[in-house]
């Protein structure tokens, strides 16, 4: 198996993870084709990168559990900023150095502010895109969070 970059990242910061692989499937964006594949952690266990821009704040990287829909305003509130918007597909890649389907909160071209959903806190551990479609790390949040600098915070809609 090829070692992306996030898993590198994780690699040289001593935080141990696991990988999953999965079948990518273009015609589910939402994740959730990819966590029911994924047999070693749940599907409520799986979470998606999601890239927006905030209005003073600028670009803002938020995890939420696959199955689950950013809420924009209480995105923004998290992230200190009026409003936010997702980000257009086409500037992921320019922006973050992924693509969409394989874009990790590990190892983006600039470090952004990073929010995790806080419902993530009630596993030992959590899937997120190893930085390539296909892939993820497994590992525990709390050593995510720390990693990134990430904030847990209530992001979805209920």
């Amino acid at each position: 198996m090829v070692k992306t970059n996030a898993m590198r990242m994780l690699d040289r910061a001593g935080i141990e993870y696991e990988t999953a692989l999965y079948d990518y499937d273009e015609s589910d964006l939402s994740g959730v084709h990819a966590a029911a594949q994924i047999k070693s952690i749940t599907p409520e266990q799986c979470f998606k990168t999601l890239v927006a821009r905030g209005e003073k704040n600028g670009p803002v990287v938020f995890c939420i559990p696959v199955a689950a829909e950013l809420d924009l305003k209480t995105a923004a509130a998290a992230a200190g900023d009026k409003r936010v918007e997702l980000l257009h597909v086409k500037e992921l890649p320019g922006l973050t150095g992924y693509i969409r389907g394989g874009c990790s909160p590990i190892g983006m071209k600039k470090k952004f502010p990073v929010f995790i959903d806080e419902t993530a806190l009630l596993y030992d551990r959590i899937g997120i895109s190893a930085g390539q479609r296909g892939m993820q790390v497994i590992l525990s949040p709390n050593k995510l969070g720390d990693f990134l600098g990430a904030g847990f915070s209530p992001l979805t809609r209920d």
